[in-house]
């Protein structure tokens, strides 16, 4: 059968199908230690599943507003107003079926054939790809691992054309967990401010900040930067609802109903009562989330300290998000590997350890790790790399 060209030029997402392969493992009975998911280990807190289980024997499980319910696009309001300092209107929110199905609106409502946008490498794996489904083109520039992964303004405004419309920001960062500073941010927004450029600004890991580490909307730095900024978040990461599919977007009030039009015609409104779970999740206890990061940093620093000790691995201390990512380009070396998925592909075979190679991310030097797992779990998958790459 023929299929449409924006479809063959997909590339299927390399976190899924490693995720996919590790748990059919799994299934066959063999101990595989799984750091390629990119989702936080504890369950949803329960006063959101009750808000949830609540709602449906309320009955409030019909159709919604497409954008989302009044009460949630509410909340989302007053969180950008509290944690951000920013004033959104509900008809600039659109609530969405993940930060994901934000993303693929935006680029759907925004580019036209031909149309670029600046994606900073290491980029998580599906920014190219919907913007190849928009039928956009992807312009890349390369996050150097001496500058922790993140580009410069310089950078990016040599990579501007006359058919640049956007540059997506993601801050902290997946899969390296890096964050940029308020002056870096400045310099790049004056840029793409003097250029007419679209800031698409990733805050999924927004509240996954550690160290004292400061997180920087590009809206907030003047009315300008403000209105030519689109933000994507969501409930996945921060309240550990990755299943349940509920992000939001706001922006520009013309293509935020753009992207809300395009809804009406492909998933209509998210499920209701995800909804009420979210609306919990925003007004109820923060005190999960702070745990969860408690733990986080706990991990972050025993992964670290451990790949640090393996002979032909680098690994730099990320700012925020779950994720670490070594360079293994000297271990594939001494173990005459010329690329990280064959090295990645091996290391599940006869340590049944799951890494996401970094080539998916734009990076054939790197792996990326989870560190949403157990302390038990890591240790003992940081232990099989060791193993792995001394039998080099």
């Amino acid at each position: 059968m023929k299929l449409a060209k924006r479809v063959s030029l997909l590339s299927p997402s390399p976190t899924l199908a490693i995720t996919a392969k590790s748990n059919e493992m799994k299934r066959q009975g063999l101990d595989v230690v799984g750091l390629g998911a990119g989702e936080p280990d504890f369950n949803t807190p329960t006063h959101i599943i009750e808000a949830a289980e609540r709602a449906m024997r309320e009955g409030r499980t019909k159709y919604t507003a497409t954008a989302g319910i009044p009460e949630l696009l509410q909340a989302i309001s007053e969180k950008f107003e509290r944690d951000n300092g920013l004033t959104y209107s509900t008809k600039q929110i659109i609530v969405t079926n993940g930060g994901k199905h934000a993303l693929y609106n935006l680029f759907m409502s925004l580019l036209d054939p031909g149309d670029e946008v600046i994606i900073p490498i290491p980029y998580w794996v599906s920014y190219p790809e919907m913007v190849k489904v928009a039928e956009g083109v992807p312009v890349f520039i390369e996050g150097y691992e001496a500058n922790a992964f993140k580009v410069t303004a310089q950078q990016v405004k040599t990579a501007i054309t006359p058919r640049t419309r956007a540059i997506i920001l993601n801050s902290p960062s997946n899969p390296t967990g890096s964050i940029y500073t308020r002056q870096e941010l400045e310099e790049i927004v004056e840029v793409c401010l003097a250029h007419n450029i679209l800031m698409v600004s990733d805050e999924i890991y927004e509240k996954l900040i550690y160290d004292g580490h400061e997180h920087v909307s590009v809206a907030t730095f003047s009315k300008e930067a403000y209105e030519n900024t689109v933000i994507i978040n969501g409930m996945s990461k921060p309240y550990s609802m990755t299943g349940w599919r509920m992000g939001y977007a706001a922006g520009n009030q013309t293509l935020i109903q753009a992207m809300v039009d395009l809804s009406s015609h492909s998933t209509s409104n998210p499920t209701s009562f995800a909804q009420y779970g979210s609306l919990a999740a925003l007004t109820g206890t923060q005190e999960p989330l702070e745990m969860m990061k408690r733990e986080f940093v706990k991990r972050r620093d025993r992964v670290v300290d451990l790949l640090n000790q393996i002979e032909g691995i680098s690994c730099l201390k990320p700012e925020g998000a779950f994720y670490v990512f070594p360079n293994v380009s000297e271990a594939m070396k001494k173990m005459g590997y010329d690329h990280v998925d064959k090295w990645c592909e091996d290391l599940l075979v006869e340590q049944k350890v799951a890494l996401v190679p970094g080539s998916g991310f734009g990076s054939a030097n790197h792996a990326r790790i989870s560190y949403a797992a157990s302390m038990e779990q890591l240790e003992k998958g940081i232990e099989r790399i060791r193993q792995f790459v001394r039998r080099g």
